[in-house]
């Protein structure tokens, strides 16, 4: 699993009014906690913060908190504005190498279906997996082949292995598959 350095600054705990105050020098409020460690309060610009938060891939986030002390920890939860869609809060959860991480990792498709050359149509619906497993054992995504997806086929969570992962993702969840057409029916019935 990639790592991502993130600088921050502690603060204290304050009201609405000092909360805005960050938020308008472009700092993000934010909140570092578990692993039996009390609650860290502290601040990150919301320019490093976008490189981390806009983008597909799943990271360990590495917090440099006021220059000195180092925290390996993941997305939590992330408040989002709902107009101007930029970070309010975010909520870090600290993690170590001894106890399994719960993550979202990418999904990365590859081959070419049967079911589409056959004339069915590719559909995806999901774009990552959550997964559980040590931090030193996370793939920074996971591949799916579907050259052997049929028409009328589907890859569910289910059929999706990885060593020394657990996957979290409801085990029904359809990732993908291949829905045949009026194409693909045409030419599966000969004609008279």
């Amino acid at each position: 699993m990639q790592h991502f350095e993130l600088n921050g600054q502690t603060r204290r705990v304050g009201n609405k009014a000092a909360l805005k105050a960050i938020r308008k020098e472009g700092l993000v409020p934010c909140n570092l906690y578990g692993c039996g460690q009390e609650n860290i309060l502290f601040t990150v610009s919301e320019k490093e913060l976008r490189v981390a938060t806009d983008t597909p891939k799943a990271y360990i986030i590495d917090l440099v908190l006021d220059g000195k002390d180092r925290y390996s920890a993941v997305f939590h939860e992330l408040q989002w504005h709902p107009v101007a869609d930029n970070c309010l809060h975010v909520d870090f959860l600290a993690v170590n190498d001894s106890k399994p991480i719960c993550i979202s990792v990418p999904l990365v498709i590859t081959g070419h279906a049967i079911g589409v050359q056959q004339g069915g149509k590719f559909y995806q619906n999901a774009r990552s997996l959550r997964i559980s497993g040590l931090m030193a054992n996370l793939p920074d995504d996971i591949t799916i082949d579907i050259s052997s997806l049929g028409l009328d086929k589907k890859i569910k969570a289910s059929d999706v292995k990885v060593k020394d992962i657990a996957v979290v993702t409801d085990k029904d969840a359809i990732i993908c598959g291949v829905n045949s057409t009026r194409n693909s029916s045409a030419e599966a019935t000969p004609e008279a």
